[in-house]
């Protein structure tokens, strides 16, 4: 009996993680941290709902804080077994989880201060950076299409995914008494025609398939170019004499944004000569991006003359790596573009740069990516006039700006596009990963344009899995009550027959021409058992 537990991305859009119990093993699929509202962020701070000791391996779809986060708790806690990862997203961890643990260390120092003043218990980090170090070694790196049984029973193999560089789908093939099933995790989907990455890979085919639906409800509205946007941004921030604030993911985010800039400057219509990156971590995700541009898509391998030179490298950019450096910006009042994490203003060095900024009216804050809710930036988004940052009330006077383009989620469109893309539908989707509203309009979406069989799980739902034998199964004498209609039955007709072209088309390309046909003889044989018990 297989089974599929969502102890994450599930009602919401962060805290990745899946469980899937084989019968003989159980894997994780990302294990992130919750970010967003303090309720949710609270699960970070509670038990695991499974024992982690228990866990044989996990699967890491990318590098992402709210899809990784956690996995150093899960070793603190007893979890032993290995993590299987794209080579990018495996040296992206090495600088994401020790920077991750260090953040949360200052955050508890910061509030252990008032504690003790206030004669309060004091608090522990969730995991230091030190510890989430110690866990790096248990990585192992799989390439895009390779494939590999990493347990009895269980295949894996990983695709490219175009949200980040490394980003990766899951499709898991496993074995169950009653035949094989396959299971593919979409990960983050990566809105097509982005530079630097590749658009997400289409899949042939799967049996059930669980889907992000971060933009579920949404399509990116981006009038005109992100990057005449962004000029324009620019522009307008330097006529009036301020910074141009920009809270932004280390991973991808930043490359993004330093991809456009550089075009901007090369078109010879904006010079700015303080360009700032205001982020360790961002530093190191930049140069491991510079190190593997050959996952770069064609266009950025262009802009970066075949590897020669690297895209993100500006003339005159300062990268700023330490305290000192990034306190030395905030006595900057006009005239710079500052980069700095996170994307949501929810952690981080943004924090002090918003503080010494928001209450400046010729300052600009530039908003490029999801801003989930309960974040600084989703209230700045929303239009909220007075913010408190380290205790602090500061009056929102800057001028707040988003550009969509610079996404690096596929939106509804994209979403879509991409299932429709399976050569063979799924016989079932899962949609997880969003707000309640975007998971369920999108749901909506996928059953009535597609067809197909729909849900979206709450948070901590299991649900069961079967081989394709095993749903033809005959029911029990006592569930033979029939109310269905011709309809419905007539359906149900369809959908077998979609399901045992799917079944022979994937073992075909397999070339498993004996497990094909094992398969098929099961199948006959429960045919012809049902029609044994009706002429009885």
């Amino acid at each position: 009996m297989i089974k599929l537990q969502f102890c994450g991305a599930a009602g919401t859009v962060t805290g990745s993680c899946y469980l899937l119990d084989t019968g003989r093993y159980r894997l994780l699929i990302d294990c992130g941290l919750f970010q967003g509202s303090k309720a949710i962020k609270e699960r970070n701070y509670g038990p695991f709902p499974f024992n982690p000791g228990a866990i044989d391996a996990l699967i890491l779809t990318h590098a992402h804080i709210d899809h990784c986060g956690l996995i150093p708790k899960l070793y603190l806690q007893g979890f032993k077994g290995p993590v299987f990862t794209t080579p990018v997203t495996a040296e992206l961890a090495r600088v994401l989880l020790p920077d991750c643990g260090h953040i949360q260390e200052m955050e508890v120092e910061r509030k252990n201060r008032k504690n003790k003043r206030a004669g309060l218990p004091l608090l522990t980090p969730i995991y230091t950076a030190a510890q989430a170090a110690a866990c790096l070694d248990f990585f192992r790196t799989l390439d895009y299409r390779e494939e590999q049984e990493i347990l009895p029973g269980v295949r894996l193999r990983l695709q490219d995914a175009g949200h980040i560089l490394g980003s990766a789908i899951v499709e898991l093939w496993v074995q169950d008494v009653a035949g094989e099933i396959k299971i593919t995790f979409s990960g983050d989907l990566g809105n097509p025609g982005q530079p630097i990455v590749n658009d997400p890979t289409p899949i042939a085919s799967t049996d059930y398939l669980v889907i992000e639906s971060t933009y579920g409800n949404r399509r990116h509205n981006i009038q005109g170019d992100k990057i005449e946007l962004l000029k324009e941004v620019i522009l307008a921030t330097m006529k009036k004499g301020g910074n141009l604030i920009i809270p932004a993911f280390a991973v991808e985010r930043t490359q993004d944004l330093l991809y456009a800039l550089n075009i901007i400057l090369q078109q010879g219509a904006v010079k700015v000569d303080n360009i700032y990156l205001d982020s360790p971590l961002a530093v190191a995700a930049t140069e491991i991006f510079c190190r593997h541009q050959d996952y770069f898509d064609a266009e950025t391998k262009d802009l970066s003359h075949n590897g020669s030179t690297c895209p993100f490298y500006l003339p005159g950019m300062h990268l700023s790596r330490t305290a000192e450096e990034s306190m030395a910006i905030n006595k900057i009042h006009g005239g710079a573009i500052i980069i700095s994490a996170s994307g949501m203003a929810d952690a981080g060095r943004i924090k002090h740069h918003l503080k010494h900024n928001l209450w400046r009216p010729e300052a600009t804050v530039l908003l490029v990516g999801y801003q989930a809710a309960g974040t600084l930036g989703r209230r700045l988004l929303e239009g909220e006039k007075r913010v408190r940052i380290h205790g602090e009330e500061i009056a929102v006077r800057a001028d707040i700006v988003s550009i969509d383009g610079f996404s690096a989620h596929a939106d509804q469109a994209g979403l879509l596009n991409w299932v429709k893309s399976f050569r063979q539908p799924p016989r079932k989707v899962f949609v997880t990963h969003g707000e309640k509203e975007a998971a369920e309009d999108f749901a909506r979406l996928l059953t009535t344009e597609l067809g197909l069989a729909t849900e979206v799980p709450g948070w901590l739902d299991t649900v069961q899995l079967l081989p394709v034998a095993a749903e033809l199964a005959p029911a029990p004498a006592t569930a033979l009550r029939d109310t269905s209609t011709a309809a419905e039955a007539e359906a149900a007709y369809q959908r077998l027959l979609v399901q045992l072209k799917a079944l022979v088309e994937a073992g075909f390309a397999r070339q498993d021409y004996a497990g094909t046909k094992r398969r098929l003889e099961q199948i006959a044989a429960l045919v012809n058992q049902g029609l044994d018990e009706k002429a009885g």
